[in-house]
């Protein structure tokens, strides 16, 4: 089984620099999508539902904002939107989960801090999530979240580690909380089962992919069990239809 995910700076945007064609092309089993900025009424043209996928999205409500999407080969036999925090900061187009047979598969846009408040909120948005993935970590179900996670693990994620110590994204709290979540919680990053290579980003905080200094943001993240079925990795570094690059996973795996 292939997954793509991809956190596209705006979909329209996205699709007017070639990013479905580009899909068509990619032979993937499920497309997860992030940073959507449209409302679903905007995404009716048939270019927004490729042939031979079922095509679902979450917006925020607010125009311009957030969103996510996914799009499947196989028909889901549930959709859940959000994680059920009771704040709702899941509820901002922030989260999307196709339910199969015994897998699951979600699209998860985290919040971005820029400034004190905001750092509050991207805080509690993991607290909560980590609360969720410890929780649904006891259930006889594997998971698959591929999403723009807004921060990077390890020195090794992060172009000119040393400058970016202290800034949002690989702040020490933020690689304390992917440490619980792989060490404690028992979750794999997918794409370091298979890569080790230290130069493999995925965004850009300039807006171009390769100018700056990159981090490994965009990951796919999966349960335990899943660890030991996951076959490649790859990060696309020959095209850019955002700040961000396309993460292409296969899995030994079927739904």
């Amino acid at each position: 089984m292939r997954i793509v995910s991809l956190s596209v700076d705006g979909v329209r945007q996205a699709a007017q620099r070639g990013l479905y064609d580009w899909l068509a092309d990619q032979d993937a089993d499920i497309v997860c999508l992030q940073d959507l900025r449209s409302l679903e009424p905007e995404l009716d043209p048939p270019i927004f539902h490729p042939d031979g996928y079922y095509s679902y999205f979450f917006d925020s409500g607010t125009p311009d904002t957030n969103g996510v999407a996914i799009y499947t080969r196989m028909q889901p036999k549930a959709l859940i939107y959000g994680m059920g925090f009771s704040n709702g900061l899941d509820m901002q187009g922030r989260y999307l989960q196709v339910d199969f047979e015994r897998l699951s598969v979600g699209s998860l846009l985290a919040p971005v801090a820029n400034d004190a408040e905001s750092l509050e909120l991207k805080v509690q948005f993991f607290d909560d999530m980590q609360a969720h993935l410890q929780k649904i970590s006891r259930k006889r179900r594997d998971f698959i979240f591929c999403g723009n996670w807004g921060m990077a693990h390890r020195r090794a994620d992060v172009e000119n580690w040393q400058a970016h110590e202290d800034t949002p994204g690989f702040m020490p709290h933020e690689q304390r909380w992917l440490d619980s979540l792989f060490n404690e919680i028992g979750y794999v990053d997918a794409f370091r089962k298979v890569i080790k290579d230290a130069d493999e980003f995925t965004w850009w905080p300039s807006g171009k992919p390769g100018e700056g200094d990159g981090l490994r943001t965009d990951m796919q993240i999966v349960s335990n069990a899943l660890g030991s079925k996951v076959e490649y990795g790859a990060i696309n570094k020959n095209v850019a239809f955002s700040s961000h690059l396309p993460v292409i996973m296969d899995y030994e795996l079927e739904v």
